[in-house]
Protein backbone atom coordinates (compact mmCIF):
# COMPACT_ATOMS: atom_id res chain seq x y z
CA UNK A 1 0.00 0.00 0.00
CA UNK A 2 1.02 3.80 -1.12
CA UNK A 3 2.37 5.47 2.22
CA UNK A 4 -0.42 7.98 3.14
CA UNK A 5 2.22 11.15 3.05
CA UNK A 6 3.08 10.43 -0.83
CA UNK A 7 -0.82 9.95 -1.71
CA UNK A 8 -1.89 12.93 -0.15
CA UNK A 9 1.31 15.12 -1.66
CA UNK A 10 0.26 13.55 -5.50
CA UNK A 11 -3.22 14.69 -5.00
CA UNK A 12 -2.58 17.82 -3.91
CA UNK A 13 -0.49 18.51 -6.27
CA UNK A 14 -2.83 17.64 -8.94
CA UNK A 15 -5.38 19.75 -7.35
CA UNK A 16 -3.74 22.70 -6.96
CA UNK A 17 -2.55 22.14 -10.98
CA UNK A 18 -5.39 22.52 -11.95
CA UNK A 19 -6.27 25.88 -10.86
CA UNK A 20 -6.38 28.72 -13.49
CA UNK A 21 -3.93 31.52 -12.04
CA UNK A 22 -5.82 34.22 -13.29
CA UNK A 23 -8.58 33.29 -10.85
CA UNK A 24 -5.56 33.11 -8.04
CA UNK A 25 -4.87 36.92 -9.54
CA UNK A 26 -8.33 37.39 -9.23
CA UNK A 27 -8.13 36.42 -5.35
CA UNK A 28 -5.80 38.65 -5.00
CA UNK A 29 -6.39 41.96 -6.59
CA UNK A 30 -9.88 41.09 -4.45
CA UNK A 31 -7.84 41.02 -1.09
CA UNK A 32 -5.86 43.96 -1.85
CA UNK A 33 -8.66 46.20 -2.86
CA UNK A 34 -11.26 45.48 0.15
CA UNK A 35 -11.78 47.45 3.03
CA UNK A 36 -11.79 44.63 5.24
CA UNK A 37 -11.63 41.49 4.95
CA UNK A 38 -13.79 38.44 6.80
CA UNK A 39 -12.94 34.83 6.90
CA UNK A 40 -15.31 31.44 7.11
CA UNK A 41 -15.12 28.27 7.74
CA UNK A 42 -15.81 25.15 10.36
CA UNK A 43 -14.39 22.76 11.45
CA UNK A 44 -10.79 21.93 10.15
CA UNK A 45 -11.81 24.11 6.71
CA UNK A 46 -12.25 27.02 9.53
CA UNK A 47 -8.40 26.26 10.83
CA UNK A 48 -7.22 26.66 7.36
CA UNK A 49 -9.22 29.88 7.25
CA UNK A 50 -7.48 31.12 10.32
CA UNK A 51 -4.07 30.31 9.29
CA UNK A 52 -5.10 32.60 6.18
CA UNK A 53 -5.62 35.17 8.46
CA UNK A 54 -2.51 35.27 10.02
CA UNK A 55 -0.58 36.04 6.99
CA UNK A 56 -2.99 38.48 6.02
CA UNK A 57 -2.76 40.20 9.39
CA UNK A 58 0.93 40.06 9.20
CA UNK A 59 0.59 41.91 5.98
CA UNK A 60 -1.10 44.97 7.57
CA UNK A 61 -4.69 43.89 6.18
CA UNK A 62 -7.59 44.59 8.75
CA UNK A 63 -8.86 40.87 8.68
CA UNK A 64 -11.67 39.36 11.15
CA UNK A 65 -13.09 35.38 10.93
CA UNK A 66 -16.61 35.32 11.06
CA UNK A 67 -17.68 34.32 14.62
CA UNK A 68 -15.21 35.26 16.76
CA UNK A 69 -16.27 37.63 19.35
CA UNK A 70 -14.40 40.73 18.16
CA UNK A 71 -16.08 40.86 14.29
CA UNK A 72 -17.88 43.88 13.28
CA UNK A 73 -20.36 43.66 10.27
CA UNK A 74 -19.46 43.08 7.24
CA UNK A 75 -20.39 46.10 4.45
CA UNK A 76 -20.15 46.70 0.70
CA UNK A 77 -17.02 47.25 0.17
CA UNK A 78 -15.39 44.02 2.27
CA UNK A 79 -14.78 40.86 1.19
CA UNK A 80 -15.60 37.39 2.30
CA UNK A 81 -13.33 34.42 1.70
CA UNK A 82 -15.14 31.04 2.70
CA UNK A 83 -13.95 27.65 2.72
CA UNK A 84 -16.22 24.20 2.46
CA UNK A 85 -15.20 20.89 0.80
CA UNK A 86 -19.04 20.44 -0.08
CA UNK A 87 -19.72 23.86 -0.68
CA UNK A 88 -23.08 23.04 1.11
CA UNK A 89 -22.53 23.85 4.77
CA UNK A 90 -25.14 25.55 5.93
CA UNK A 91 -23.94 28.20 8.02
CA UNK A 92 -21.29 28.59 5.05
CA UNK A 93 -23.83 29.28 2.11
CA UNK A 94 -26.07 31.47 4.60
CA UNK A 95 -23.03 33.90 5.42
CA UNK A 96 -22.39 33.98 1.76
CA UNK A 97 -25.83 34.68 0.42
CA UNK A 98 -26.19 37.64 3.39
CA UNK A 99 -22.70 38.83 2.47
CA UNK A 100 -23.63 38.90 -1.03
CA UNK A 101 -27.17 40.65 -0.04
CA UNK A 102 -24.88 43.48 0.88
CA UNK A 103 -23.10 43.98 -1.68
CA UNK A 104 -19.66 42.41 -0.38
CA UNK A 105 -17.34 40.15 -2.86
CA UNK A 106 -17.66 36.73 -1.83
CA UNK A 107 -14.37 34.50 -2.85
CA UNK A 108 -14.97 30.41 -2.38
CA UNK A 109 -12.97 27.71 -1.86
CA UNK A 110 -14.70 24.42 -2.68
CA UNK A 111 -14.55 21.35 -4.94
CA UNK A 112 -17.89 21.63 -5.76
CA UNK A 113 -18.53 25.21 -7.91
CA UNK A 114 -22.08 24.38 -8.42
CA UNK A 115 -23.02 23.90 -4.99
CA UNK A 116 -24.93 26.17 -3.08
CA UNK A 117 -22.42 28.16 -1.95
CA UNK A 118 -20.75 28.92 -5.08
CA UNK A 119 -24.14 29.76 -6.37
CA UNK A 120 -23.53 32.71 -3.95
CA UNK A 121 -19.86 33.82 -4.53
CA UNK A 122 -17.88 35.90 -6.98
CA UNK A 123 -15.19 34.34 -7.74
CA UNK A 124 -14.63 30.35 -7.29
CA UNK A 125 -11.61 28.45 -6.81
CA UNK A 126 -12.27 25.27 -7.18
CA UNK A 127 -10.51 22.84 -5.38
CA UNK A 128 -10.91 19.16 -7.31
CA UNK A 129 -9.93 16.38 -5.14
CA UNK A 130 -10.09 12.45 -5.71
CA UNK A 131 -13.30 10.81 -4.17
CA UNK A 132 -11.85 7.46 -5.06
CA UNK A 133 -11.37 4.11 -2.51
CA UNK A 134 -7.87 5.03 -2.51
CA UNK A 135 -8.57 8.38 -0.90
CA UNK A 136 -10.97 6.81 1.96
CA UNK A 137 -8.30 5.06 3.19
CA UNK A 138 -5.36 7.19 3.05
CA UNK A 139 -7.29 10.89 3.34
CA UNK A 140 -9.86 10.59 4.93
CA UNK A 141 -12.87 12.72 4.93
CA UNK A 142 -11.78 16.51 4.13
CA UNK A 143 -8.11 15.94 4.33
CA UNK A 144 -7.20 16.42 0.72
CA UNK A 145 -9.63 19.48 0.48
CA UNK A 146 -7.83 21.31 3.61
CA UNK A 147 -4.66 20.48 2.54
CA UNK A 148 -4.32 21.67 -0.78
CA UNK A 149 -6.87 24.91 0.48
CA UNK A 150 -4.00 25.54 3.60
CA UNK A 151 -1.33 25.12 0.47
CA UNK A 152 -3.58 27.20 -2.07
CA UNK A 153 -3.63 30.16 0.13
CA UNK A 154 -0.45 29.77 1.26
CA UNK A 155 0.75 30.23 -2.24
CA UNK A 156 -0.86 33.44 -2.41
CA UNK A 157 1.19 34.83 0.38
CA UNK A 158 3.80 35.80 -2.18
CA UNK A 159 1.94 37.63 -4.75
CA UNK A 160 0.11 39.40 -2.29
CA UNK A 161 3.44 40.85 -0.76
CA UNK A 162 4.62 42.07 -3.78
CA UNK A 163 1.36 43.23 -4.69
CA UNK A 164 1.41 45.44 -1.27
CA UNK A 165 5.48 45.92 -0.85
CA UNK A 166 5.81 43.84 2.07
CA UNK A 167 8.56 41.98 3.16
CA UNK A 168 9.36 39.07 5.79
CA UNK A 169 10.94 42.19 7.91
CA UNK A 170 7.91 44.10 7.75
CA UNK A 171 5.72 41.07 8.17
CA UNK A 172 7.66 40.06 11.21
CA UNK A 173 7.57 43.17 12.59
CA UNK A 174 3.38 42.22 12.59
CA UNK A 175 4.21 38.81 14.03
CA UNK A 176 2.97 37.45 17.45
CA UNK A 177 5.14 38.14 20.02
CA UNK A 178 5.94 35.18 22.57
CA UNK A 179 6.77 35.82 25.99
Amino acid sequence: MKLASAFILSEVKESLDRIDPSISEAVCNAIINARAIFVYGVGRSGLVGKAFCVRLVQMGLDVHFVGDTTTPIVRKDDLLLVLSNTGETMSAAQTANIVGRIGATVITLTSNQHSKLGRASNIIVEIQTTKNEERRKLAPLGTLFEAASLIYLDSLVPMLMSKLDQTEASMRKRHAIWV
